[in-house]
């Protein structure tokens, strides 16, 4: 990290304004050589974290006014180490011109400057010591929330949730290994019984607060990709005039012909703390069109994934077999909530025989939106554990649950060898796997393949 890397942190749209972030051992001297103020002779005497007004020119030699002037901005300068990425860092808040950001990229990259990878100013504040790598993860997760909750929760790991609560395994471990070093290596040393039981109680407490941890992730998943919700049925029920009415918007095509849907359309639809990916299917029903039968396989494959199911009946028609045909297809254990549709008709459709299938469901009508507040009602109460807001507790890494069940069960071995009274240097081996196992979610044990790998996730100049 010897080199100076920059980026426009904001994009390459138009808009209100545009920031160009500059870190590295030559940001000062690079910034300085093409912004001129009058408040300081050269941003090395700027304070920190105070902004100067100033313009960005091409020539610094050159008079105000003059030709080489290419906008008025904002700048800004934190020292190392109480920086971002703990190195000197300047950043230029512009005009948002794609052209004018763009040229002083260019003269940047004239003075030495190199135009950053994704994720690499979080890279370096992670390898700087900044922040360890939840935090560093916690950036693109709070960056990319779709919701609120996921929004809280990434922003309570940014602010180091996960990684105190690891830090602290990490040192009793560590303190539990030190002592059974000193027993190797000194053999006239020895544990007695109660430092033993003192011991076992330590890892099997540490191993349950690791697993409540790692039970939060399932939770964590939904938090962050949605929940996959399959809106099926017979043909010309309603479906896609449910998504639209659902959406606000006209997404799907609605017509009077029935097969009109032949393949899946998903959108994405918040509905209290819950972000739902729902999925509009084709008709499940027996066809000889082989395109439209493509359409029933990619039904069933939703179906398979669906965290969440709504079949929607014609409120209009008696319930026929083909209904019965859907209600079975749905996997028994996959939460529903049946939509009786087209309620702004007359009803024909006995609601009873729901009642005796044990099916939940609201009456609404696309068409008007009528009970369309009951149906989203319903399915709030479906997630209830959505109801208390997240602090940071939630994981919702796949990479970091991953390791926290190999933590886990390193743990559980070494606290049964230790129960059965095995040599120490034998739980050595099982509590240095858990120490790796969660060094790997803090960044303290990570191969250099898989943080370039994290990184990669990241826009540019984040």
């Amino acid at each position: 990290m010897s080199d100076t890397i920059a980026a426009i942190a904001t994009g390459g749209v138009v808009s209100a304004i545009g920031i160009i972030r500059i870190s590295g051992p030559n940001a000062l001297t690079a910034a300085d050589s093409i912004f001129r103020t009058a408040n300081v002779k050269s941003l090395k005497d700027a304070e920190n974290r105070r902004m100067y007004y100033g313009g960005l020119v091409s020539t610094k030699s050159e008079i105000p006014g003059d030709s080489n002037l290419i906008d008025l901005c904002l700048c800004v300068v934190s020292r190392s180490p109480n920086s971002y990425t703990g190195e000197d860092t300047v950043e230029f808040h512009c005009h948002g011109s794609p052209v004018v950001l763009s040229e002083v990229m260019y003269l940047l990259t004239k003075h030495g400057v190199r135009r950053a990878q994704p994720g690499e100013f979080t890279k370096r504040a992670f390898l700087n010591g900044r922040m360890d790598l939840t935090q560093a993860e916690a950036v693109i997760d709070l960056i990319e929330s779709e919701t609120v909750f996921a929004a809280k929760n990434a922003a309570g790991q940014l602010h180091g949730t996960v990684g105190l609560k690891m830090e602290s395994v990490y040192n009793r471990l560590i303190d539990i290994m030190a002592h059974f070093h000193a027993v190797i290596d000194y053999t006239d040393e020895d544990i007695d019984e109660f430092k033993m039981r003192d011991y076992l109680e330590t890892l099997n407490c540490i191993k349950n607060e690791l697993q409540k941890m790692l039970e939060t992730h399932e939770r964590g998943k939904v938090l962050r990709n949605g929940i996959p919700t399959a809106i099926i049925g017979r043909a010309n029920t309603g479906k896609s005039s449910l998504l639209n009415a659902l959406l606000g918007y006209e997404r799907a095509i609605v017509t009077d012909i029935a097969g009109t849907t032949r393949d899946t359309i998903e959108e994405k639809l918040i509905i209290g703390n819950v972000l739902l990916r729902l999925i509009d299917t084709a008709g499940l029903r027996k066809t000889n069109d082989h395109i439209e039968k493509l359409g029933v396989e990619r039904t069933l494959a939703a179906l398979s994934g669906a965290g969440l199911v709504i079949p929607v009946f014609d409120g209009s028609e008696p319930l026929k077999r083909e209904d019965h045909d859907v209600l079975r297809s749905i996997p028994p254990d996959v939460p529903k909530i049946a939509a009786v549709n087209k309620s702004d008709l007359p009803a024909v459709l006995d609601t009873s025989e729901l009642d005796r299938l044990g099916i939940k469901y609201c009456i609404v009508s696309a068409l008007s939106g009528e009970g369309l507040d009951s149906l989203d009602v319903e399915i709030r109460k479906m997630f209830p554990e959505f109801g208390a807001e997240p602090s940071g507790e939630l994981i919702t890494n796949s990479r970091q649950a991953e390791a926290l069940h190999r933590a886990v069960e390193s743990l559980t071995l070494a606290a049964t060898a230790l129960a059965e009274g095995v040599t120490p240097d034998a739980v050595l081996t099982d509590i240095e796997a858990a120490l790796t196992a969660i060094g790997e979610v803090t960044g303290k044990t990570m191969r250099e393949d898989i943080i370039s790998r994290i990184f990669e996730r990241f826009c540019v100049g984040k």
